[in-house]
């Protein structure tokens, strides 16, 4: 740990750290979404899993980095386009986020609305392997941007758990939030659409500059923000109404 008292790798920490709460806020999205259909009560325990898995998925992947080195080696071409592991990783990963987030959003709308979802609720079990799968490909994405920012491992597993354990704090005031918002729920899922849209992007090497998606994530959000705020507006004062007919 010589490490913390170098001015350099402490900034690299600081930065790195910053990035991978950024980073984790899809996977908490996600998590928060497949722990939501889940009984209340095992809730707050599926999100801890989960996180923790993630946090052991990138510590693992962290250790594994001659692995990972090796990822980037073509596999096979298609299309006159190379493919390598950690493409075919981010190619599978986007496509499940992708059509995981649209059978979510179709349930959302006319699941249960259209009257043909007497569905089976899923096992804790179930939920935390959709939970590893897309943690790893979540994990893989965290990992070489650590790897590009630092060369030391114990800069990287330390600032990889400081930002999980930032993310369990607060994984729960998110999940509330976006569950108790449906508006916002559709919102989040429509990112991670995107989100697994660049990672398809990515594998076939058509890189999408994260700072765009995340500038679109954040003024939908503010723009979500103000209409939250609105309808608030608009409902206290039927609320008050409602409140003086009943005392009379």
């Amino acid at each position: 740990m010589e490490w913390i008292t170098d001015p350099q790798y402490l900034i690299a920490f600081l930065t790195l750290t910053v990035l991978e709460i950024v980073l984790g806020i899809d996977n908490i999205i996600f998590i928060s979404i497949v722990s939501g259909k889940l009984p209340e009560t095992v809730q707050p325990k599926a999100r801890v899993v989960g996180l923790a898995l993630a946090m052991i998925m990138r510590i693992l992947l962290l250790l594994s980095l001659t692995w990972i080195m090796r990822l980037t080696t073509p596999l096979f071409v298609i299309l006159s386009q190379e493919i390598s592991g950690r493409d075919l990783i981010l190619i599978i990963g986007g496509l499940f986020l992708i059509g995981k987030s649209t059978f979510e959003i179709h349930d959302k709308l006319e699941g249960e609305e259209g009257g043909k979802s007497a569905k089976v609720k899923p096992s804790f079990s179930s939920v935390i392997i959709q939970i590893l799968l897309l943690d790893i490909v979540f994990s893989l994405d965290s990992v070489i941007t650590a790897v590009g920012m630092v060369d030391k491992i114990g800069v990287m597993i330390t600032a990889v758990i400081i930002a999980v354990i930032f993310m369990m704090i607060f994984s729960a005031s998110i999940s509330n939030f976006v569950h108790k918002h449906p508006t916002i729920k559709i919102l989040a899922l429509s990112f991670l659409i995107l989100i697994g849209l660049s990672l398809v992007t990515e594998g076939f090497d058509q890189h999408i500059s994260k700072g765009y998606i995340y500038f679109a994530m954040a003024f939908s959000v503010f723009v979500e923000m103000l209409n939250i705020k609105v309808r608030g507006r608009k409902e206290k004062p039927v609320k008050l109404r409602e409140a003086y007919l009943e005392k009379e």
